[in-house]
C-alpha cells in the first residue's frame, strides 16, 4: 500500500487519531504532526481534533501535567528544560505554568542531589574548580535553575 496516499474517510481517521490519543496523553502539536504523518485530509483535522476533546481523548492540560510528572519523576529533568519543551509543543504558558507548580519541591531536590552525586563520579578534570564546572553545565542542560545547582553544589 503507497504511504503517500490522502486519507479523506473521517471515521477511518477519527479511529486511527483516537488510538494514538488513548495511547498515552497527547497534544494538539503532537496530532498535527501525525495528522501529517498519516497523509490526513487538512479539512478533517478541526472536526477530528474537537471530537478528540469532546470524548475526552485529547486535553492539554492533562497532558501538560503527565508530561510534568514523567519528565520529573522519571527522566529528572529540571523546569527550564520542562517549560522549553512544553512551549515547543505550544502549550499556553498559563497551562505550563500551571503544571510546573505541581512539581513536588521535595522530590525535585532530591533528583538534583542525585545527578550531583553521580555525574561527580564520573566527570574527570584536573582541578576541582574545573570538575565543579563540567557539573554545573552538565545540570543547565538538564534544565535546573542555576541559583538551585550553586546551592547543592556548595
Amino acid at each position: 500500500m503507497n504511504k503517500n496516499i490522502l486519507i479523506v474517510d473521517y471515521k477511518i481517521a477519527l479511529a486511527k487519531a483516537a488510538k494514538y490519543c488513548a495511547y498515552q496523553e497527547r497534544c494538539h502539536w503532537e496530532l498535527e504532526r501525525k495528522f501529517k504523518e498519516w497523509h490526513i485530509d487538512e479539512d478533517l483535522w478541526d472536526d477530528i481534533t474537537a471530537d478528540l476533546i469532546q470524548q475526552n481523548f485529547l486535553n492539554e492540560e492533562r497532558f501538560a501535567l503527565a508530561y510534568v510528572q514523567g519528565k520529573v519523576n522519571i527522566k529528572k529533568w529540571g523546569r527550564k528544560k520542562i517549560y522549553y519543551e512544553l512551549k515547543k509543543r505550544q502549550i499556553s504558558e498559563y497551562l505550563i505554568n500551571k503544571s510546573l507548580e505541581v512539581i513536588d519541591q521535595e522530590k525535585y531536590l532530591l533528583n538534583l542531589q542525585e545527578i550531583i552525586d553521580k555525574k561527580f563520579l564520573t566527570v574527570k578534570g584536573k582541578t576541582e574548580y574545573e570538575r565543579q564546572s563540567k557539573v554545573i553545565q552538565y545540570l543547565l542542560t538538564r534544565g535546573y535553575e542555576m541559583e538551585i545547582i550553586q546551592e547543592y553544589i556548595n
